[in-house]
Formats: C-alpha cells, structure tokens, sequence
C-alpha cells in the first residue's frame, strides 16, 4: 500500500492548524501541524516530509528566513508553499525568490489551498521526467555561461561564480529544458510555480528581468532571453548539457 504524502503546516494560529489537519487527513494525507521555526526544524529532524506549508508571518524566525534557510540547506529539497496575509505582489515575490514552490493569500479556502499542493506534489513529482536531453546532465553550456545543475549557479567564461535564487534556478533550468520554443506566462508558471497566472500577475516578467541581470543580458537587445510580443519569452541560445563523468 502506498504512503500517503506527509504535509508539514508551520502556522502560529492555532485554530487554522486544526482545520488544515482535518481537512487535509479527509483527504488523504499524513499531517504534522507546528507553530514556529524550532518545532519545524525538530520535525524535519525525525520525519521524512513531502511539502511544507509555510507561514509568512510567525514569532522568531519568519517564513521568509526558514524558508531561505532550508534552500540554504542541500539536505532539505523539500517543496514550500507560503501562505501570506500580504496581497503585495513584492512580498510574494520575495518568497519566490527564498525558494517558494507557491503561495496563497490569506484568506483562502481550504479546498484552493489543497489544490494548490496536489498541483506542487504533481509537479515535483513529475520534475525528473520534464529535464532535458540527459537526465544526468550534471551541467548546461550556453554562450559564456555554465550552469551547475548540483551547486545551483552560473559560471561565466573567466571563471566567476554567480548564485541564484530558488525561483531564478527553476526558470532558468525550464528555459534551458526548452530552448527555441516560445513560453506565455501561463505555461512558465505553471511550470516554475505550478499554478496558473492570476489577472495583473507580473511575478514572471520579474523573474525574468532579475535572471537577464543575473546573465548579463541587455533586456534592450537580449543574447540569451528574448521577449516575444504578445506571446511570451524564448530562450535563443544553443544549449548542450553535459553528463556528469563516471
């Protein structure tokens, strides 16, 4: 019999942590509920968890400083998704950039923020069948830059090391899985993020404005990343992935 997957609810409201877990046990699922960072990292400790739903405002270390932290920690690949009583697109962005999988807004609905962790747990799930040509590509040759798929950062030409962001790593690697073809928004965030655009949603375009930064590619006359009117984005450069030697 198949286990269930085991989700992690990290929220200092105590009467919201009680509806997840009935909510998510109906459906399913293992759940361990906590209320701040040090009942978390004692979990994660003692028990092997499939995704984290995240608080973005808790006592002590916050979401944002928990999540950086364990994107910080190659031990700890687990999925995120942050909840946040923020409706600024900046601070979602944010979260984004600590390494998020998602997020959602408080309010919510039990049942949206339950699809939104199928739609992770689906996408996680399915992530090693969607890389490119080798799924033991250890590294990606593009231009003047390299991309070490095991370290998560860029290389460029004399040798200078670049990190990214968890958010600016998932979109460059599905740009890099699908070079020449063009990317809406729509399918880039599902894809990065696993849900659909929302109506004003410019997290991508943002996304994609800090990686140019990160690439050095003018957004006037891009190299590597190309806006597409009306369409979307293309990623225009050659690439080879090269497999990890034996």
């Amino acid at each position: 019999m198949e286990t269930p997957d085991h989700i992690l609810v990290v929220d200092d409201d105590l009467g919201l942590r009680e509806l997840l877990d009935r909510y998510f046990v109906g459906n399913g699922y293992r759940v361990t509920t906590v209320a701040n960072g040090r009942q978390m990292r004692e979990v994660l400790a003692n028990h092997r968890i499939d995704l984290i739903v995240l608080d973005l405002m808790l006592p002590g270390d916050d979401g944002l400083t928990l999540c950086r932290n364990l994107r910080a920690n190659q031990s700890y690949d687990i999925p995120i998704l942050m909840l946040t009583a923020r409706g600024d697109e900046a601070d979602r962005i944010v979260g984004l950039e600590m390494g998020a999988d998602d997020y959602l807004t408080k309010p919510f609905a039990p049942r949206e923020l339950l699809a939104r962790i199928r739609s992770v747990l689906r996408r996680t799930e399915m992530l090693p069948r969607n890389l490119a040509a080798s799924e033991k590509a250890r590294l990606f040759r593009f231009g003047e830059w390299k991309l070490d798929t095991a370290g998560r950062f860029l290389v460029d030409a004399d040798g200078t090391v670049v990190s990214l962001s968890g958010a600016e790593y998932r979109l460059l690697r599905v740009f890099l899985d699908r070079p020449q073809h063009v990317l809406n928004r729509d399918q880039l965030l599902d894809l990065t993020q696993g849900r659909e655009a929302e109506v004003f949603d410019r997290s991508i375009d943002l996304l994609v404005s800090r990686l140019r930064q990160r690439l050095r590619d003018d957004a006037r006359e891009p190299s590597y990343i190309k806006t597409v009117r009306s369409e979307g984005y293309v990623f225009a450069a050659a690439v080879e992935a090269l497999p990890e030697p034996s």
